[in-house]
């Protein structure tokens, strides 16, 4: 019996063992031909920041120095909407990049087009030979768990992983601590808070507000004076219902914000813009310019735009006798509960766009892995606030040493550049991020506009009432198509907001009367007018 058995067992193992080698192939079957020629496009962003164009150069010719058949063309925008715009553009005319920097929101957007656009990069991740780890590769790439965990779950889009994160970086609340001290003091505080509270953002902020006689602020000498500028109202609501616990959206893409929660929120906010302690990007400019003239006390802005903020910054727009010389303090943004901090995680993600030739979607990955290599990453974080998305780079010792020379000088180690990257990498459990899914672009820049709305208005002493509220609801539900997507928003709450925002009031019914009796006795006139000459 055992015998007999024997030829099948033997079979058994050889269709298993052949079986086994097929599924470890599965994801390695396209192997990089070295004698073809391959030409890939990277579209990289950076802010017009030559170090960080030598950084993304300098990736370049190292790559094709290690593969001499891939050719990358490197292709600079200065802004991320660029780039979005051009992409969608690209994909309507079947001429995509291979690679290029953006967020996960547009990627959720790529992946409604048809056919599949976006490349996964799941079977990528786990390749033997080309993967994180992987032994045919000709650099020391991304180990297999050596990206944070956070970051890399970005990218994940429907199950899927879409993007690698590229940079990270939060939002941080810059302090002039020079007056914030001084206004504190005058306040009956002892000094500055290691975690400012919004209540004593607002607080200090409408003590700010003090004039001399002549006219001039008290605090700064000066005839201009926005206490608290915040540049990305989008993050800022994100932020404060994230804090608050209220729901902004869910994973598989309901839009939570229409409701009462966020009206709070905005009563909140628009009282301070009325008071003109409170202003935004959209409304006054940069805030780092107000900020470094001495003329802003408190400003939210990106840790990656660190290097902007600050008299002493390397990288400012105005002029460096218009700075005024202050203590800046970077700290974590304002919080409703100190015990319990949220911040938001952002930074560009790496995409890469699917191909005829397979062979081409395999270069684009091997150049996507070397961004993620120490020194690019390493260098690259250097010339801003972001930090490393790997922990190797992040616990490197060139790392670690470049966190430790802060201010040594104005251009490699700013102060507040690296405390920036400190303090990012010090809360990194203290981050979220928003749910990615298709439409979350826009409901985010509706969350923003919000805001914004809330502000002009208030800003303008007219009323911001459950009336305004309602209109402004149901005018960003259609400015950002947010009722086209499918089960995003709940009906009757729709409904309602456009049949409320659509329906005529009173006062508009009255005069559309009057002047209708109005043209009607201007129609009568002419015509008894004419009829009265024929007779003559």
């Amino acid at each position: 019996m055992t015998k007999k058995l024997l030829p099948l067992i033997s079979i058994f193992l050889v269709v298993a063992i052949l079986v086994g080698f097929i599924i470890w192939d599965a994801v390695s079957d396209e192997r990089l031909d070295d004698d073809v020629q391959y030409e890939i496009t990277f579209w990289a962003k950076n802010d017009n920041n030559i170090v960080q164009q030598r950084v993304y150069q300098r990736a370049v010719d190292e790559f094709e120095d290690l593969y001499p058949n891939i050719k990358v063309n490197l292709v600079m925008y200065n802004d991320y909407g660029k780039i979005d715009d051009d992409v969608k553009l690209n994909i309507k005319t079947g001429d995509t990049p291979n690679i290029c920097i953006t967020y996960p929101d547009f990627i959720a957007t790529y992946l409604e087009a048809e056919g599949e656009v976006v490349a996964t990069l799941d079977e990528f991740i786990v390749d033997r030979d080309y993967g994180f780890g992987g032994s045919q590769l000709r650099f020391d790439g991304v180990e297999e768990g050596d990206m944070v965990d956070k970051f890399m779950s970005e990218g994940v889009i429907d199950g899927k992983q879409y993007a690698l994160p590229f940079m990270r970086s939060t939002e941080a609340l810059y302090v002039n601590e020079t007056y914030a001290e001084r206004i504190l003091l005058e306040l009956g505080y002892d000094g500055l808070p290691e975690i400012w509270t919004w209540d004593l953002v607002w607080e200090v902020s409408e003590a700010a507000m003090a004039k001399n006689s002549d006219g001039t602020f008290k605090i700064n000498g000066q005839k201009t004076l926005i206490p608290f500028i915040y540049k990305s109202t989008d993050n800022m609501m994100i932020t404060m219902l994230e804090q608050k616990g209220y729901p902004y959206s869910t994973e598989d893409g309901k839009m939570l914000i229409f409701n009462d929660n966020t009206k709070e929120l905005l009563y909140e906010i628009a009282g301070y813009a009325g008071d003109k302690v409170f202003s935004t990007f959209a409304i006054s400019s940069y805030p780092g310019n107000f900020f470094n003239r001495g003329q802003c006390i408190f400003a939210v802005d990106s840790t990656a735009g660190a290097t902007w903020m600050g008299p002493d910054a390397p990288l400012q727009d105005i002029h460096a006798s218009e700075a005024v010389d202050f203590e800046v303090g970077v700290n974590i943004v304002p919080q409703y509960d100190v015990n319990d901090p949220k911040m938001i995680s952002q930074g560009p993600s790496i995409c890469i766009f699917n191909k005829e030739d397979e062979g081409e979607v395999l270069a684009s990955w091997l150049f996507a892995q070397f961004l993620l290599t120490d020194g690019i990453q390493i260098d690259y974080s250097k010339t801003e606030g972001y930090v490393p998305v790997t922990e190797s780079a992040q616990n490197s010792s060139a790392y670690t040493d470049y966190l430790s020379r802060s201010g040594e000088d104005n251009d490699t180690y700013y102060s507040v550049k690296v405390d920036a990257s400190k303090l990012f990498l010090e809360n990194i459990e203290n981050t979220f991020t928003a749910d990615v899914f298709f439409g979350s672009s826009n409901l985010r820049s509706a969350a923003g506009e919000l805001i914004e709305e809330a502000c002009k208005r208030a800003r303008r002493n007219q009323k911001v009432d459950d009336a305004f509220m309602n209109d402004t609801f149901a005018k960003m539900i259609t400015l950002y198509n947010l009722d086209s997507f499918e089960g995003a928003l709940d009906g009757e709450i729709v409904d309602e907001l456009i049949e409320e925002r659509d329906g005529m009031p009173a006062a508009s019914i009255v005069l559309l009367a009057v002047l209708s009796v109005g043209f009607v006795g201007v129609i009568g006139y002419v015509i008894f007018d004419k009829v009265k000459k024929r007779r003559k």
